[in-house]
């Protein structure tokens, strides 16, 4: 396998129920400032990266801004071609905050609308997801959030947003990796035709060395890096992932995931290192940003 340019027509896309396509590999960009975005999301658009996953929450749409407009993928065909995900703050959950927070998020990213517009935490002590959703309809309705999903909704979050909208999202970003399945959760979004989109897909590193030596046994195997066979892994399933790099070496790597494929006893081992402990945040009770 080489780790050269990437064509982005190697990564396929999942098709969502409302029509759009997503590719099935993204950039996350997490826990990286305003300014040290800008290069990481220049070099992955230059790797063959056409799917940008970002946030209000993350402090950086700015500097995501800044690299889109630089790389000349803000507007016209360069822009259809990409497709960029931002989330809300928890805390401008709500009807009238959700507008005008969207309106903030559109001018940091200086783009004209978004791919799609995310809930970013459920926060079931404080729900407001019922009113901020009729604020993401409208701006559906109106072109300026293509699509519409929320991040770690669980079952009875997404039952609940259901009972009181009559909508189901397109998709759900959740917290998964191969010691935190959450099979419960993807099942339900199966069901429901809710595409599911896994954060921290390699929990935050964690899951390189998960099983004793399984991960990198399968590695050897292939010749490819333990990562890749984790990335691949979600692949296989259907799942859309969102790995983070800020090293140009590694995004181009993360992206290589289609040169080989797992045996079915591979892919078996790895359902069999599901364990009992996140990574990440408890949705039931965490708020952020």
């Amino acid at each position: 396998m080489t780790n050269g340019h990437i064509n982005p027509a190697n990564v396929p896309d999942i098709a969502l129920k409302d029509g759009h396509s997503i590719p099935q590999v993204g950039l996350g960009v997490l826990r990286i400032d305003d300014e040290g975005v800008v290069p990481v999301v220049e070099s992955a658009l230059e790797a063959g990266y056409r799917h940008i996953d970002g946030a209000a929450g993350y402090n950086n749409e700015a500097g995501v801004g800044r690299a889109l407009a630089a790389s000349g993928y803000n507007k016209g065909a360069k822009r259809e071609t990409l497709w960029v995900t931002t989330k809300l703050r928890d805390s401008q959950q709500g009807y009238d905050s959700a507008l005008k927070a969207f309106d903030n998020s559109l001018k940091l990213l200086q783009l004209d609308y978004v791919d799609m517009y995310m809930i970013h935490w459920p926060t079931p002590f404080d729900w407001r997801s019922t009113d901020t959703w009729k604020a993401f309809v409208k701006l559906r309705d109106e072109g300026m959030a293509r699509t519409l999903g929320v991040c770690n909704f669980m079952p009875a979050d997404l039952k609940r947003l259901h009972e009181e909208t009559g909508a189901w999202p397109a998709v759900n970003q959740i917290e998964l990796h191969p010691t935190w399945q959450q099979r419960e959760v993807v099942a339900f979004c199966k069901e429901h035709g809710i595409a599911v989109e896994a954060y921290s897909p390699m929990a935050r590193g964690a899951d390189l060395n998960a099983g004793d030596g399984t991960i990198e046994k399968i590695a050897a195997a292939h010749e490819v890096s333990p990562a890749q066979v984790i990335l691949r892994w979600h692949i296989e399933n259907g799942t859309i992932i969102i790995p983070k790099s800020v090293h140009a070496d590694r995004q181009k790597e993360n992206l290589n995931l289609f040169g080989f494929a797992l045996t079915a006893d591979e892919h078996a081992a790895i359902d069999a290192l599901d364990g009992p402990t996140r990574a990440g945040h408890d949705p039931l009770t965490f708020t952020y940003a």
